[in-house]
């Protein structure tokens, strides 16, 4: 068993806490430290399998969050790597004749901050990016005459954002029944108007980039309000949409739904433009070739372990996350 310890300089990483909180303090931001222990477990190799892939999301330091330290468990070396597309990072692992089970164990120090959008210049390339169709979000049909809908009369990207945001916040009921819902696919939640956080947020962008509105797609894992330990049951994701003099404004559609639904509008209108402290980024974008490439088809998103047996898609992988708060201050609110 491989043990590593993955952790910024010291004094790199007090230095960048350091201006963090300060930052924060100053702007009456919220901050989270906690931990985070991510466990992949393969399972069920078939007889003679000659070789395993396996890729995990690997979550890196940005303006909202701070990776202080990731220490790894693994059966044999990993390699970890950065893709030059979307930025993600992501831990690799390989094995020749594997035998079950495999386990990875990634247990990561972060310190996460409450946001509230980056001013920051949008490169042509990027802007591109952003404003493009996706295989289950397309920018014409039912998805953009809902955006002309919405955004009837408004002449500023500020302005159409917002009613793209309420639009789809009250119209989507976040309801995980049936099926359909959780691939993302904006045409379905145009048509049932219901889904989880990946079906909100398909929507979202849809409508966005229909409009001229660059958007973009990011995939984490959530933290329950209430401070202290547990168990993750499953991933978040969220999306910002580029609005021209104001920069990247965060959206969180879904936690906004489920607030209307609690009659407490004034926490809906605070997920258009802020993203709580609540939550720790793995990745970003959709329909994502992995570092090193996979031979399987493009992944939808990337949040939970992608394995390959002799080339092929193998599916037994189960997943478990568990988290503990660090800090005693916030840990008592």
């Amino acid at each position: 068993m491989l043990t590593i310890r993955r952790s910024m300089p010291v004094l790199a990483a007090g230095l960048a806490l350091m201006g963090a909180l300060t930052a924060s303090a100053q702007t009456g931001l919220k901050t989270r430290k906690f931990k985070i222990t991510y466990t992949a477990t393969v399972r069920d190799l078939p007889e003679g399998a000659r070789s395993l892939d396996l890729w995990i999301p690997y979550p890196a330091s940005d303006d909202n969050q701070t990776i202080h330290q990731v220490k790894l468990t693994a059966p044999g070396a990993v390699t970890i790597s950065r893709d030059t597309a979307q930025g993600n990072t992501t831990l690799y692992y390989h094995a020749d004749r594997p035998t079950v089970p495999v386990v990875v164990t990634m247990e990561v120090t972060a310190t996460r901050r409450e946001s509230a959008g980056r001013n920051e210049e949008l490169s042509e390339q990027d802007a591109a990016r952003y404003l493009a169709p996706e295989p289950l979000v397309p920018l014409d049909g039912p998805v953009k005459k809902l955006a002309l809908e919405a955004t009837k009369g408004l002449k500023t990207d500020a302005e159409k954002a917002k009613a793209i945001y309420e639009k789809v916040t009250s119209m989507v009921k976040y309801d995980k029944s049936g099926t359909g819902w959780g691939r993302g696919d904006a045409l379905f939640v145009c048509n049932a108007k219901r889904g989880n956080c990946t079906d909100f947020h398909a929507l979202i962008i849809g409508m966005a980039r229909s409009q001229g509105i660059p958007a973009r797609f990011t995939m984490g894992m959530p933290l329950p309000e209430l401070r202290g330990a547990g168990e993750i049951p499953g991933y978040h994701c969220w999306a910002e949409m580029y609005v021209k003099g104001r920069g990247w404004v965060p959206i969180d559609s879904s936690e906004g739904a489920k607030a209307l639904a609690q009659n407490n509008p004034s926490k809906k209108d605070y997920y258009f433009g802020r993203h709580d402290e609540n939550r720790l980024e793995f990745s970003r974008g959709r329909h994502l070739k992995l570092t090193p490439a996979q031979r399987g088809e493009p992944l939808n998103f990337f949040i939970y372990p992608y394995a390959e047996v002799d080339g092929k898609k193998h599916s037994a992988v189960d997943q478990r996350f568990m988290f503990v708060d660090l800090d005693p201050l916030s840990a008592r609110r």
